[in-house]
């Protein structure tokens, strides 16, 4: 079942900039560490990025640093992606998760819920 919503996809040109937003589904839940991540088809699914709780840990795949930034904000129990300089290879569905724990990192098996993913497509 889907627990959060992914929200903020589109399709740009390369260089432009989107802003993705998490939040969970029905509001039921508070979310504590929250990862970034992302899959493009006949690829697994990568980490892109992930903050703790405190939004003191912060981290950011090779490939998106300096150009992605995450951050969150907790009285709105939401979670948010800012791209920037988009490349066509930033093209993938991205997902967020969350965990039950205050950190974690850069592993799909850290993360215990998940949304159903917003498309992302930069043409060149």
């Amino acid at each position: 079942q889907v627990h959060l919503v992914e929200s903020g996809g589109g399709l740009v040109q390369a260089g432009a900039s989107l802003r993705l937003s998490c939040a969970p589904s029905g509001g039921t839940f508070s979310m504590f560490a929250a990862g970034w991540f992302r899959q493009a088809p006949g690829n697994k699914r990568a980490f892109v990025a992930h903050i703790s709780w405190s939004s003191n840990t912060i981290d950011y795949a090779d490939s998106v640093t300096g150009r992605f930034a995450i951050s969150r904000d907790n009285a709105k129990n939401t979670v948010y992606l800012q791209m920037n300089s988009l490349k066509p290879e930033d093209t993938a569905v991205y997902y967020c998760a969350t965990a039950r724990t205050l950190v974690a990192g850069p592993q799909v098996g850290q993360y215990d819920y998940w949304g159903q993913g917003t498309q992302v497509t930069v043409s060149s």
